[in-house]
């Protein structure tokens, strides 16, 4: 199946298994969001747990808080994760400070979904990756599934734990990515990055809709100079795997990191310094990074905007040539 399959599938098996599963948001009814994510939920479980909001992220998200308080678990939908910021507040003041300031008496087990990052020309209002924003934020989980395996194991345990989650779909992967998903009841555990391709020479890291360039650039570094690039894919940035990270860059000595958001405050930042900070003395070049420009989101450069195989493969060129 392809990653909107796997994730409508999987919203309509767990709200199958817990009655307390509820879905909301804009156009998420009738018409099945406007990626059809949601297409034909309401009419399998009916228009109490499957429902319309009105056109404010600010009471979704509200809403989705008080419901889950209340003990519900509910998958909030944010049409597009640059709608996100009228919601804002309430994430990051509500529902990520809830079972801290309770002192364990409250959770908040909520789902906020949103397609996330460019490559549809969407411009700049339907295109943003502002990850970084909720990582910073303790309290919430942040995840961003790449494969259909990995959707609907990743959405799995969003559902089934006990903190607010926000769960980025990579629009522009909606279709495209298309793979392999076993029948049998699965999660993937937040915090365990899956290694694509292992290799020798350097360790190029992403998530999310950069995968397959990074998959791309692996491919022609090897038939062009027979390097031997290990490919890791976070899928979880909160928490995230480091063990798998250190360990990679520790044996192949060169890192570099690879997402849409731009470079200013970058979530992958953090990811370097931790490797210098951790693995200083096993690297043989400085960690590399590519990422968006710091410009609004183009609407006529959208391609150019976007990291693709050709920036991948500079920057791995500058780092094996260190």
């Amino acid at each position: 199946m392809n990653l909107i399959q796997a994730v409508t599938e999987t919203i309509a098996e767990e709200m199958e298994r817990d009655s307390r599963v509820v879905l909301f948001g804009e156009d998420v009814g009738a018409r099945g969001g406007v990626f059809m994510a949601t297409a034909g939920l309401q009419e399998r479980f009916g228009p109490r747990r499957v429902f319309d909001t009105p056109l404010s992220e600010a009471s979704i998200v509200g809403a989705a808080v008080g419901m889950a308080v209340r003990g519900l678990r509910p998958i909030a939908e944010i049409q597009f994760a640059d709608y996100m910021g009228p919601g804002f507040d309430q994430i990051i003041s509500q529902a990520a400070k809830i079972r801290y300031r309770s002192g364990g008496q409250f959770t908040a087990p909520l789902v906020i979904r949103t397609p996330s990052g460019g490559g549809v020309k969407g411009g700049h209002h339907h295109s943003q990756s502002p990850e970084s924003y909720y990582t910073h934020t303790p309290g919430l989980k942040v995840v961003m599934p790449s494969t259909p395996y990995d959707a609907k194991g990743l959405l799995r345990s969003a559902v089934r734990g006990e903190d607010p989650v926000i769960f980025f779909e990579p629009k522009r992967l909606y279709r495209a990515a298309k793979g392999e998903v076993p029948a049998h009841d699965y999660v993937v555990k937040f915090g365990e990055a899956a290694v694509r391709r292992a290799g020798t020479d350097l360790s190029l890291i992403g998530y999310g809709g950069v995968m397959p360039d990074l998959e791309k650039a692996a491919d022609a570094l090897a038939a062009e100079g027979g390097v031997s690039v290990e490919v890791i894919d976070l899928r979880s940035l909160v928490p995230w795997d480091k063990g798998r990270v250190l360990s990679s860059v520790e044996k192949t000595g060169r890192a570099v990191l690879v997402s849409e958001a731009p470079r200013i405050s970058n979530f992958m930042g953090e990811v370097a310094y931790v490797i210098q900070e951790q693995v200083f003395d096993s690297l043989l070049a400085p960690v590399g990074q590519v990422a968006g420009f710091d410009t609004p989101y183009p609407y006529v450069q959208d391609k150019v905007y976007l990291p693709g195989a050709n920036r991948i493969v500079a920057a791995c060129v500058r780092a094996l040539n260190y």
